[in-house]
């Protein structure tokens, strides 16, 4: 499997194309890494160095890659977090002309906006030109909640309202949904969830809730998910494999007292992931 993965970077801690790339090596992906910007560090210690990269030059770098002959070759296109408008423009292109090499390539989008704590941490004409332009062009999405309701302008809370809001996203183009994040007032006390939809199903799975942020794990959530989705086309796998992995990298984080994740340290739950946690299916 080839994955061009179209995302930040940085040189110190891991997030973007920073967090995703090593895990998804683990599990056997070749990744082709394009940079969107070049930082020191991500943006949450509130100060940084390095250059955020031009939309014309992300464009070069992808399009020196098609004139290697790699597009035939590409199984996704991933992105994550856009810094600025021009660089979907960018994307959109790149997955068009992936998908007229190869009809069977898929697009995954992380819709990186916000979360329910912070709100919406990006530029204000960022989430409205996710929801209505790149969202719709998407064959794989990974957001969490609070970002399914900015893209569905809902609210949703219960199991019952979040497959609804899954539901009018998958309308207007994506087939699979992986909600990330999903806090349900009902769910037991200490406990997080993520829930995976697509044509075949709807899945949910329960995991303690670490007390820690963690910048870069929703970034690892969407590419190790996508892997395995785009291996088996099983979303319940999927959702199974991931959820360990990324619970036992936390979990790994945590106890090392360390801000940043312990990517290379916790390598072993990509590559053989426990399978601890239960996936039930809820339709």
């Amino acid at each position: 499997m080839k994955i061009l993965s179209i995302q930040s970077a940085v040189a110190y801690g891991h997030v973007g194309n920073s967090a995703a790339v090593f895990p998804l090596q683990r599990i056997g992906v070749e990744v082709l890494p394009v940079y969107t910007v070049n930082f020191s560090n991500h943006t949450g210690y509130g100060a940084w160095r390095g250059p955020m990269i031009s939309p014309d030059d992300v464009r070069e770098v992808i399009t020196g890659i098609e004139e290697r002959g790699a597009f035939p070759q590409i199984d996704v296109v991933l992105s994550g977090y856009q810094g600025g408008e021009g660089i979907a423009d960018v994307i959109l292109d790149a997955v068009a002309r992936v998908k007229a090499t190869n009809p069977d390539a898929v697009y995954a989008c992380d819709p990186v906006m916000g979360n329910a704590k912070s709100g919406c941490f990006v530029a204000p004409a960022i989430p409205i030109l996710l929801r209505d332009r790149v969202v719709p062009a998407a064959d794989i999405i990974t957001p969490n909640q609070f970002e399914l309701g900015f893209l569905t302008e809902t609210e949703p809370d219960t199991l019952e309202s979040t497959l609804a809001s899954v539901d009018l996203v998958r309308a207007t183009g994506p087939r699979t949904v992986l909600v990330t994040s999903v806090e349900r007032p009902d769910r037991e006390e200490g406990t997080i969830e993520m829930l995976a939809v697509d044509d075949a199903g709807a899945w949910i799975v329960q995991t303690p809730k670490l007390p820690m942020k963690a910048n870069g794990s929703g970034d690892v959530t969407a590419a190790l998910f996508t892997a395995h989705y785009r291996r088996t086309g099983d979303a319940a796998d999927a959702l199974a494999r991931t959820t360990s992995s990324v619970f036992d990298l936390l979990s790994l984080t945590q106890e090392s007292g360390e801000r940043e994740l312990q990517l290379v340290e916790a390598q072993e739950s990509y590559a053989h992931p426990r399978m601890q946690f239960t996936v039930r299916q809820v339709r």
